[in-house]
């Protein structure tokens, strides 16, 4: 058999994806010509290697078969192509980044000019998605998570601990005073893609008797949401940082115990063992470590319950007044 190197990708683009259309954005490519190069690498190896059914496609036991022969050969390429980047001399080319959401949004992409003013060849690409990307197969150089990576072939350096918290735009908080029960407040959570998330099961137990004011899948619409004074939504500590007008919500000490399951997630930044050192990818490893730091050390403690001495017991009181000069809920 004749096969190409460029067959490789292609067989595992598919056996993973189980889509012809999805492969084929996957590798670049057109759906025509990922089925053409298919029914060429079928036809090369005398073998059918995946049947076309209504769900997609199904890898046939032949497929199954070659698996193993297929990720080692894309290992081998990887190794190689990080062997030959270890030669670079210069901080320029492209890194490809993997980020959350809500921290491109709302920590990098402002601060990513600083980057590019010291690296001027330097390109980034960031990759803004909640689905994990798997370095090992180089879907990106670099990526900000918050589930630690059990590979091998990666390296790592925990970023920072962060808490979620109750929180809502100042006035909104003022108005609410201290919550007796979640439920007292409308609540903004997630869409029903992402109802696995920590923060939306935590929404779900908890603040469910009346239905959320709103749902969305989107960080930026969920965080301006709830500077408008819509609802109330848990934000991680550092979003005040980025956000003005945020406050933490004051609530009693009878749902301390449920407060105590704010998700809690800690923030690690990864990249590939074999480029790791490579001047593009350290330069931009080090920008990233630099921008968290500086969210870090500037922000604030998180609040603790109300006891009910401490609750404002009319809008004219001292707490409350406190709150309309802007200060918003202060922590007892």
């Amino acid at each position: 058999m004749n096969l190409r190197w460029d067959d490789i990708p292609l067989f595992l683009a598919l056996y993973r994806e189980r889509n012809l259309t999805a492969a084929a954005r996957r590798l670049g490519l057109d759906a025509s010509t990922a089925s053409r190069r298919l029914t060429s690498l079928e036809a090369e190896t005398r073998t059918r290697l995946f049947d076309r059914t209504r769900l997609g496609l199904a890898p046939t036991e032949a497929a199954e078969q070659m698996l193993a022969a297929a990720e080692e050969m894309e290992r081998a390429s990887h190794k190689l192509a990080g062997a030959a980047q270890l030669h670079e001399v210069g901080v320029e080319g492209v890194v490809r980044v993997s980020v959350i959401p809500g921290i491109a949004d709302a920590y990098l992409a402002p601060r990513l000019h600083r980057l590019l003013a010291r690296h001027p060849r330097l390109r980034v690409e960031l990759d803004v998605r909640v689905q994990v990307t798997d370095l090992t197969r180089r879907e990106a150089d670099l990526a900000i998570r918050s589930i630690r990576p059990q590979s091998g072939e990666l390296v790592m350096k925990k970023l920072a601990t962060a808490r979620w918290l109750a929180m809502a735009s100042v006035e909104r908080a003022r108005e609410l005073r201290t919550l007796q029960r979640w439920d007292d407040a409308p609540w903004i959570t997630w869409g029903d893609d992402l109802a696995h998330i920590p923060t939306a099961r935590w929404v779900a137990k908890y603040a469910s008797a009346s239905p959320p004011v709103l749902q969305t899948s989107s960080v930026v619409s969920l965080v301006g949401a709830v500077k408008s004074g819509l609802g109330v939504a848990l934000l991680d500590e550092y979003t005040p940082r980025v956000h003005e007008g945020l406050a933490p919500v004051r609530y009693a000490r009878a749902l301390a115990a449920s407060a105590a399951e704010w998700p809690v997630d800690d923030l690690w930044l990864v990249g590939h063992a074999a480029l790791r050192d490579t001047p593009r990818v350290a330069a931009v490893w080090d920008f990233l470590v630099e921008v968290v730091e500086e969210v870090v050390a500037g922000a604030t403690p998180p609040p603790r319950p109300s006891s009910p001495a401490a609750a404002p017991s009319s809008p004219g009181s001292r707490s409350s007044r406190g709150a309309s000069r802007g200060r918003g809920p202060r922590p007892p």
